[in-house]
């Protein structure tokens, strides 16, 4: 049994190791599904055997995608714009690790991976004991795996990769990093799947006493697994390209008026021998009717039918419907499946996206607490456990989630300076506005108040005239 920092490991290593990358491989199984979903790249469903001999591929390629839709209305308002520690600073250190390692940029795929795998993962390590690295990777190459009966006490860690004609692996546990490697091509170019054994390529330390791969995931019951912001539109999605295949069908063949000829035989035309003799006969092509516009009756009584185009709405109607399920199933708003605001009040469209909002919200507090985990292994690496402490009691500063115009934030805030609350508080509420630009704010209002008091007025309304020359003659009366 192998123990590390207390913790009991009843497999060694290696066993570990398979266990977790077989775990791993059964969850990218699943998550492929929903990455093909999202990519649009799905069979057609729902079809009768029939309409499939019909059409044979013929929609193979096609989806209206609406599976793409719903995660990336999500990810766009999940922006992280700084750490606050607990007592209530901004922690400029953490956000400079932040941005050194363009976090700011490869936190929104992290979160998009995990609102459609259901997961994705934060790696915090030093790999040449000077530089800290932060790295996101999906489920396809990391997995968590928890101490039982302890939902947030990581156990172990493994992260996966390929190199060339090899496959990388590093196990990760609180004390010790292991690290193997194996074949995955033959001399001769040639795949050997996964039945090549590992070969152990050495144990590194672990000095931050923690796994350092930290899992994001999607929101999860307490007895359930993180899930796919895609699975509840899946069938709807299916639906809805169904009822496209065969209303595009229906179009080819039913779009247009038909008309048909009643009372009369099939129009022929008399086949003749060398001599001029009528041997038989052939019926006329009908695209020349179509071509010349003109047609004969000659037989009493004939007369011309016609079969009215197919109403193409019933099918539209359903999908429409379909659709307006998925914006309520997922809080989606409407305006961005059906692509529909005209004349619509600010108010309006701020309570139609209240569900949006509420729900972006509510991923914060669940993705922010992985968020605060690796920023605590990013201050333990750096050699800082007192801010780790304070950086895992703190909070994540998010943009807010509601969109509003430029005129309901000034509005806003000027209400709120009406109540006296500061000026900082006021400008961390404004978009888009980062720490950074705060304290330049607030040095540019300090020197603002230094030239009022020092009675430089010029240098606080605008471009200060310039002083006399000092050479120049006085002049006297």
């Amino acid at each position: 049994m192998l123990t590390l920092r207390g913790v009991a490991v009843a497999l060694s290593p290696l066993e570990d190791l398979n266990n977790l990358y077989a775990k791993m491989k059964r969850r990218a199984a699943t998550a492929e599904i929903w990455s093909n979903y999202y990519n649009g790249d799905v069979p057609l469903k729902f079809a009768s055997p029939e309409f499939k001999n019909q059409t044979g591929e013929l929609f193979d390629n096609f989806s209206d995608n609406w599976s793409q839709v719903v995660p990336d209305a999500t990810v766009e308002r999940m922006v992280p714009i700084a750490f606050r520690l607990n007592d209530g600073t901004i922690d400029s250190a953490a956000w400079d690790a932040w941005r050194r390692n363009e976090c700011d940029v490869e936190v929104g795929l992290a979160f998009l991976e995990a609102l459609i795998a259901g997961r994705s993962y934060g790696l915090v390590w030093k790999p040449d004991g000077i530089n800290t690295e932060i790295t996101f990777h999906d489920v396809r190459q990391a997995i968590v795996e928890y101490v039982p009966g302890k939902r947030r006490a990581r156990r172990a860690g493994l992260l996966v990769w390929k190199d060339g004609g090899q496959e990388r692996a590093s196990l990760f546990y609180p004390d010790a990093v292991f690290l193997w490697v194996r074949e995955t091509q033959n001399s001769f170019g040639f795949a050997l799947g996964n039945d090549a054994g590992w070969i152990s390529a050495g144990v590194l330390a672990n000095p931050l006493g923690a796994v350092p791969l930290v899992a994001l995931e999607n929101r999860a019951r307490l007895r359930g697994k993180p899930t796919s912001e895609i699975a509840s539109v899946a069938p709807l999605q299916d639906a809805a390209n169904t009822l496209w295949a065969h209303l595009l069908t229906a179009a080819d063949e039913r779009a247009v008026p038909a008309r048909a000829v009643l009372g009369m035989d099939r129009p022929t035309k008399e086949i003749l021998d060398e001599e001029g003799e009528v041997i038989g006969e052939e019926d006329l092509p009908i695209d020349r009717f179509r071509r010349d516009r003109l047609l004969w009756l000659e037989r009493e009584g004939a007369q011309i039918a016609e079969f009215s185009a197919a109403d193409l709405t019933n099918y539209t109607s359903v999908i429409e419907t379909a659709v307006r399920h998925i914006a309520a199933q997922t809080r989606t708003p409407p305006s961005y499946l059906t692509g529909e605001m005209v004349n619509v009040s600010a108010d309006a469209l701020v309570a139609s996206e209240a569900g949006l909002v509420a729900k972006v919200q509510e991923r914060q507090r669940y993705f922010g607490a992985s968020l605060r985990e690796l920023m605590r292994l990013e201050a333990l690496a750096a050699g800082d456990p007192a801010r780790a402490e304070a950086l895992s009691m703190g909070s994540v500063v998010w943009r807010d989630a509601q969109f509003r115009s430029e005129a309901q934030y000034a509005d806003a805030l000027t209400k709120y300076r009406a109540i006296n609350v500061p000026d900082e508080a006021l400008w961390e509420r404004m978009p888009d506005t980062t720490p950074e630009e705060i304290e330049r704010w607030k040095s540019m209002r300090a020197d603002q108040a230094s030239a009022i008091v020092g009675g430089d007025m010029a240098a606080f309304y605008g471009v200060k005239p310039d002083a006399p020359d000092s050479e120049a003659p006085a002049i006297t009366e």
